[in-house]
C-alpha cells in the first residue's frame, strides 16, 4: 500500500498547477466570506476530487491490468484510495479550518471556539462524498460516474426543496436552527462524524466487491 500511496503523491504532481490555484482562491475567499463553512466544505471536496482523478489516471491506456501484474492485491487497491481520499479530503479540511479560523478572528467576525465547531460540522460532507464517489467511479469509470452522480446530485437537491417547500406550507421557522447552542452542535457534529465513518466503511466493502468481479 505504501508503493500505491507514493504513485498516487507523484501523480498530483502533474495537477501542482491546479493545486496552487486552488489555494489562491481559498485565501482570497478567506479575506471577504462572512461564512467560513463554505471554504472548509470547498477545500474538503476538492480533495475528494483529486481522488477521482488519480483513478481515471490509473485507467488510463490498461493501467489496471498493469497495476495487478504487480504484487497489489484488488482489496489494498481499494484501501489505498479510500486512505488516499481520507488524506487528501483531510488535508483540505485542515486547511480550510486554518484559513477560516484565522479570517475569523482577524476580522472579529467569529471566535476561535466557534469556528472550530462550525469546522466539526463541516466532517461528514467529505467523508460521505467520498462514501459516494469512489464506489460508482469503481463500478462506472470516470465518465458514466460523473453522469451518474449528476442525477444523484439533482436528486438530492429536489428533495432539499420539497422538504424547504413542506416547512414554510407548515409556517414552521427554519431560523430556529440558529439558536442551537455549542454543546448541541458539538454532539451533533461527533454524530456526523460517527455516521460518516460508517457509511465510508460499508462504501469500502462495496468498492472491494466492486473490483473483485471486474475483468481487465
Amino acid at each position: 500500500m505504501k508503493g500505491l500511496l507514493i504513485k498516487d503523491m507523484k501523480l498530483m504532481k502533474n495537477m501542482r498547477n491546479s493545486i496552487v490555484m486552488i489555494l489562491l482562491i481559498a485565501v482570497g475567499m478567506g479575506s471577504y466570506l462572512k461564512d467560513g463553512s463554505f471554504l472548509i466544505v470547498y477545500l474538503s471536496l476538492i480533495g475528494a476530487t483529486f481522488t477521482t482523478s488519480t483513478l481515471s489516471y490509473d485507467e488510463f491506456d490498461n493501467g489496471y491490468s498493469f497495476l495487478f501484474s504487480l504484487p497489489v492485491t484488488r482489496k489494498s487497491y481499494v484501501i489505498e484510495k479510500y486512505c488516499f481520499g481520507l488524506l487528501l479530503s483531510g488535508g483540505g479540511w485542515l486547511l480550510g479550518t486554518g484559513i477560516a479560523g484565522a479570517a475569523g478572528v482577524a476580522r472579529n467576525m467569529a471566535s476561535l471556539t466557534d469556528s472550530i465547531v462550525m469546522a466539526l460540522m463541516m466532517i461528514p460532507i467529505p467523508l460521505i462524498l467520498l462514501a459516494v464517489l469512489l464506489p460508482l467511479h469503481f463500478k462506472f469509470g470516470g465518465e458514466k460516474s460523473r453522469i451518474v452522480m449528476v442525477g444523484i446530485m439533482g436528486g438530492l437537491f429536489a428533495i432539499v426543496m420539497a422538504a424547504v417547500k413542506i416547512l414554510e406550507m407548515l409556517h414552521l421557522d427554519l431560523g430556529v436552527l440558529e439558536n442551537l447552542q455549542l454543546k448541541g452542535m458539538g454532539a451533533a457534529a461527533a454524530a456526523g462524524a460517527a455516521l460518516g465513518a460508517l457509511l465510508l466503511l460499508l462504501s469500502c466493502r462495496i468498492s472491494m466487491g466492486i473490483m473483485e468481479k471486474k475483468e481487465f
